[in-house]
């Protein structure tokens, strides 16, 4: 009886031993799929963009997202500001600044794996409505009593650009200083202040002031005259999700993507 009772005991012990491993082997199983399915939703890329180019971009990343099952966290910045943050960071996958100078600075550096061309940013003069300094050219706006707004040249592409469209046509930076109020660390804030009505003129992107078309009107600067920004979107070298940053960049790039930068009347083709 001792015998079969330990036989017994020893039988019951295996099924309880294999009823634990088996519990076990389906919890490790369901725990890997619940984990898989957590990653798949939390599949995501961190995009550094140019403030001035988040109208478009925000659609792209929501058609992205609803195709790709990918989020596309972006972080809206002036160009230059973007570039300081990437260099202490060190992290994240895409950067789409408002000219390629700064991706081919990254570059320099060697934070970025590959870049394509996404748009064009045309600079213009944006003036109140009816323009009642009557602004007809840069040199009206060192005018006596024009107050101008331009982009800082230390955060944004367009107060590079700026910089340069002035030096272009030999008009001396400190005589444009004596009218300048306000300077912005985004383009946007620009057609902000026209806006507001607290300049009389800003220079923006030919894009940004079409959103503002109902507070004031453009100077165009003539092509000759003017300095054209080439914007790129480049992968990082730090990006955990190459395969992905790439899709987006295809997608950004292909006909479908363009033809969601027209649609807010963005520049998709060479200006003359």
């Amino acid at each position: 009886m001792v015998i079969l009772n330990s036989r017994k005991g020893n039988n019951m012990k295996r099924l309880i031993l294999a009823a634990t491993l088996i519990a076990a082997i389906l919890f490790t199983g369901c725990g890997r799929r619940e984990s898989t399915e957590e990653q798949a939703e939390e599949k995501e890329l961190l995009l550094y963009c140019g403030a001035g180019i988040r109208p478009p971009v925000a659609e792209l990343t929501e058609v992205f997202r609803h195709e790709h099952g990918v989020k596309v966290v972006t972080n809206y910045a002036g160009s230059e500001t973007l570039l300081s943050t990437i260099r202490l960071i060190r992290s994240g996958d895409l950067y789409m600044p408002g000219d390629k100078h700064y991706v081919q600075q990254a570059a320099k550096e060697g934070m970025i794996l590959s870049s394509k061309k996404v748009c064009y940013f045309v600079p213009t003069i944006l003036v109140q409505k009816g323009n009642p300094k009557e602004i007809q050219s840069l040199e009206d706006l060192l005018k006596p009593g024009v107050k101008l707004g331009l982009g800082d040249v230390k955060a944004c592409a367009i107060g590079r650009k700026t910089r340069q469209i002035f030096a272009k046509n030999n008009i001396p930076w400190n005589e444009v200083e004596k009218n300048l109020k306000f300077q912005s660390q985004t383009v946007n804030e620009l057609g902000m202040q026209i806006q507001a009505n607290s300049l009389d003129a800003v220079i923006v992107w030919d894009a940004i002031a079409h959103y503002y078309n109902r507070y004031g009107q453009e100077v165009p600067i003539p092509a000759k005259r003017n300095v054209i920004s080439t914007v790129d979107i480049g992968i990082l070298t730090f990006t955990k999700n190459r395969t992905l940053a790439e899709k987006f960049v295809e997608f950004t790039t292909s006909d479908r993507g363009q033809a969601i930068f027209k649609k807010h009347l963005y520049t998709v083709d060479a200006p003359e």
